[in-house]
């Protein structure tokens, strides 16, 4: 796959999501993951990028990680995917607006909906869907091979909170054992919310992964 990529993190909205822009430079066909807000800083971004954006995925329907979607879409008019466990999400059921202070325009319906397995990307990226539930039903990872971006499932030294309904510790913890502690040490995660880390760091340093307490989810 290694065609140079450009991987860009945005910090958007008012829960400083982190939108991801990822693409080949050789094929200059790009995709957008989580575009949570700011659309006007989105958007120059992907001229910046050089981009053709092809797709827009979405790790799960929270409000912060899909208040721009409307615009970004209108912009790219590029395809959108997120789990089928979720797609109810951008009608919003249970997309926490009001909890969250978010207030944006309802996107259009999904283009693709999602599974354990899949395979989505553009040319010169394409990303393998792992079904991580437990922040949210249809949650899910993208993998590719040296990068996993996480979404809301784990972070840098946390994981994402199951403090709202349709959410559950128990699964969420499971998803990151099972489905993510399986990838290389050396695999680079691209997480929801904060810095880059590695799946060897979060083995080693993430209470939810060693057992150690601690207080640091979104």
């Amino acid at each position: 796959m290694d065609e140079t990529l450009i991987i860009k993190r945005l910090v958007v909205g008012s829960l400083s999501a982190n939108c991801w822009i990822a693409g080949a430079l050789k094929s200059g066909e790009g995709l957008v993951i989580d575009p949570g807000g700011n659309d006007v800083i989105i958007s120059r971004a992907i001229d910046d990028a050089g981009l053709d954006i092809k797709l827009i995925i979405l790790t799960h329907g929270h409000s912060d990680h899909i208040a721009a979607l409307y615009e970004i879409q209108d912009k790219t008019g590029a395809e959108v995917a997120i789990h089928i466990s979720d797609a109810d999400f951008l009608e919003g059921r249970g997309s926490f607006s009001s909890q969250f202070g978010i207030s944006y325009k309802t996107p259009p319906p999904p283009d693709r909906l999602l599974r354990d397995g899949d395979t989505i990307g553009v040319k010169g990226l394409n990303l393998q869907v792992v079904h991580t539930p437990g922040h949210t039903p249809g949650s899910i990872s993208l993998y590719t091979a040296g990068k996993v971006f996480t979404g809301d499932t784990l972070f840098h030294r946390g994981i994402g909170t199951t403090m709202m309904p349709g959410s559950s510790r128990s699964q969420l913890i499971s998803s990151i054992q099972t489905r993510l502690m399986t990838l290389p040490d050396d695999t680079i995660i691209y997480p929801g919310h904060g810095r880059e880390t590695t799946i060897g760091a979060e083995r080693r340093d993430n209470p939810y992964v060693n057992g150690r307490k601690d207080n640091s989810y979104w």
